[in-house]
């Protein structure tokens, strides 16, 4: 599976930014981790006031990052 696949298969229901409810059903962990990754750089994100905003871009990086060191 490629990642044209993952985008049209689970990403394609998603904002094109997301927040970090979803960005955590995405990546199927806890909103818990999905802070620890922005606030540590993990993920690249935007800050809007308080809030984090993942880009489909940006998770889709992180994604790809993930996958080549496996």
């Amino acid at each position: 599976m490629d990642f044209k696949d993952v985008y049209g298969m689970v990403l394609k229901n998603y904002p094109e930014i997301m927040n970090v409810e979803e960005t955590s059903v995405v990546l199927g962990v806890s909103t818990k981790t999905v802070y620890k990754m922005l606030k540590n750089g993990t993920i690249q994100n935007m800050k809007v006031g308080r809030s984090y905003r993942v880009p489909k871009v940006h998770l889709l990086s992180f994604l790809k990052m993930n996958a080549q060191m496996a």
